[in-house]
């Protein structure tokens, strides 16, 4: 019988070894496929895939696709269309030499601002019934009071109040009732405006007349200067305009001269209407 000392180291030897034998043991490889195996993995591999789409839904979106091409091609050509028409039309404008035909639409007196005023021509015929006379008149804008030519201006007072005397300051070819002409005119001066010229300054009386023009009858400021200088015996400023009146400055005399006892008819006015229209004043 072994002493259990020398069995023990046999054993330990015995396990030593078997571990060795392990260790030196090289694996097994995989196997080989053959040609034949490797196509038939692959065909089944394939059949896999093309089994897993949806066949159905790839048919309808290339339907779809195409439904929308031929929309597009559809399009394209009417917009070619449009464009051959309108290359033809312009070149028949370029092609067509004929004068543009322009319409002209006459304006309304209500789209013109006009309402309910009257139009005056650059120069009128007025009438004075306070004092029996027409005589002719300038219109002019550039002027804020009118103006009516007067000489031997005399103030004097009555019932406390400024009053003005004065006769009409006419040219021998001024055209007026002649009766009227060297009379006597009194009016209260509603105040005083100061002018300044070339020639200094001056302050002149403001008296109110009563005034006709055509459909117009109103009482109206005038200056009162001498104007026997000048074209016009009266001007008419922008005082008298505001409101009531509006300038055709193409157009003279387009109302009729108001009549008065002495005076020469209306009809006869058109031989004295000849006039220079260079008055320049306009104060």
């Amino acid at each position: 019988m072994l002493h259990p000392l020398l069995s023990a180291t046999l054993a330990a030897s015995a396990i030593a070894l078997s571990g060795c034998v392990a260790l030196t043991e090289k694996p097994t490889p995989p196997p080989v496929l053959s040609s034949t195996d490797f196509h038939q993995r692959m065909n089944a591999l394939e059949a896999t895939l093309l089994a897993s789409c949806d066949n159905t839904r790839i048919d309808a979106e290339l339907s779809s696709v195409a439904s929308r091409q031929d929309l597009l091609i559809g399009d394209m050509r009417e917009v070619g269309s449009l464009l051959r028409s309108t290359n033809t039309r312009l070149d028949r404008i370029a092609e067509d030499e004929s004068e543009p035909v322009i319409v002209r639409r006459e304006c309304a007196a209500d789209e013109l601002g006009i309402g309910n005023k009257a139009v005056l021509g650059s120069s009128e015929w007025i009438g004075l019934p306070d004092v029996g006379t027409y005589l002719k008149a300038r219109i002019d804008t550039g002027a804020s009071t009118s103006s009516l030519s007067a000489r031997e201006i005399t103030r004097f007072e009555r019932d406390g109040e400024n009053w003005v005397r004065f006769k009409l300051g006419l040219a021998e070819d001024d055209v007026v009732v002649e009766a009227v002409r060297d009379e006597w005119i009194e009016a209260p001066i509603e105040r005083r405006v100061r002018i300044i010229q070339a020639t200094g300054e001056e302050s002149r009386p403001v008296v109110t007349l009563m005034m006709t023009l055509g459909p117009i009858q109103e009482p109206v400021e005038f200056t009162l200067s001498d104007r026997t200088h000048l074209d016009f015996p009266a001007l008419l400023g922008r005082r008298f305009l505001l409101d009531i009146a509006v300038i055709d400055v193409a157009e003279r005399y387009l109302h009729p001269r108001p009549e008065f006892p002495g005076g020469r008819p209306a009809e006869e006015a058109e031989r004295h209407e000849n006039d220079a229209d260079l008055d320049n004043e306009t104060h």
